[in-house]
């Protein structure tokens, strides 16, 4: 059946079908649901996971966006004003750090770089920026004393700039092109470190290069807990996937609506005072 609509269907179908049959984008399907790891989620969540994986609609979708436009599942995933893609960043990257802290030395989380001293940096979109940051540095993983440094990206496969691309593949390559020549030059000649992106997309797909980094945590938990590789693996993969999933809910049904007034100091003062005063 599988094969059928991957070779009979449409466009659509094909990549639908392409994203849920990624490696990891089925584990918060398949894994028990316990709380102490985070693997759960409520009921309107688990329903919201279930239209997001197969193109369903989705119900009691807000109307309208921060921005002004109509609200749409396409929409809401990468609109800034509107909706949340950032937390889908930093969930990874705080994941992906307190894994590294459990084998590697020196994790820091977002710290700036040292800033050029008259390098010269090839790629013209390279930053160079004096306050620039890698996501996550760490030390030993994978030489010894040598600092690695990593940075992390996670886009929307179905966005309209994605659809000409014939595999997820391809996609995975420009952005981790694209990181590569924003940092590459510049960690390896001026902080003399290794640097890998990753990328994910928020379905719950892993790029190429990020698997190769969890794998590598995967060994190195394995020998630290004397462990089976196959499960420290699938450990690191439920994380990730519901990481992803639940920042992915959050972009749809997240609001960002203008319910914030601000705390008059001088009204507060008052009322302080006339507490004092009554008592």
């Amino acid at each position: 059946m599988m094969k059928t609509l991957q070779t009979s269907g449409s466009t659509p179908i094909k990549r639908y079908i392409e994203l849920a049959s990624e490696k990891g984008a089925s584990s918060w399907l398949t894994v028990h649901p316990i709380e102490e790891h985070g693997f759960y989620l409520s009921k309107d969540d688990f329903r919201d996971a279930l239209c997001l994986r197969y193109s369903w609609p989705l119900t009691d979708m807000r109307l309208r966006c921060e921005c002004g436009l109509d609200v749409t599942i396409d929409h809401a995933m990468i609109c800034k004003k509107g909706g949340f893609p950032i937390l889908r960043h930093n969930e990874i990257r705080n994941i992906t750090a307190d894994l590294l802290k459990e084998v590697c030395h020196d994790v820091a989380v977002e710290p700036l770089l040292r800033p050029l001293d008259g390098e010269h940096i090839d790629q013209h979109t390279a930053n160079t920026s004096d306050y620039a940051r890698a996501d996550i540095p760490a030390r030993g993983v994978w030489r010894r004393g040598e600092r690695a440094f990593f940075d992390i990206r996670v886009f929307y496969p179905n966005a309209k700039s994605y659809r000409h691309h014939s595999s997820l593949t391809s996609c995975y390559g420009i952005h981790e092109n694209e990181k590569k020549r924003e940092y590459g030059q510049r960690v390896r000649e001026v902080e003399h470190g290794s640097f890998t992106p990753l990328v994910f997309t928020s379905t719950d797909g892993t790029g190429p290069e990020a698997t190769t980094l969890y794998k590598r945590i995967a060994s190195l938990l394995t020998t630290k807990m004397n462990e089976h590789y196959s499960t420290v693996m699938q450990l690191i993969r439920c994380r990730i996937s519901f990481a992803l999933l639940r920042s992915a809910i959050i972009c749809i049904r997240g609001t960002r609506s203008c319910t914030y007034h601000p705390i008059d100091i001088d009204t507060v003062r008052l009322i302080t005072s006339e507490t004092h005063l009554t008592e």
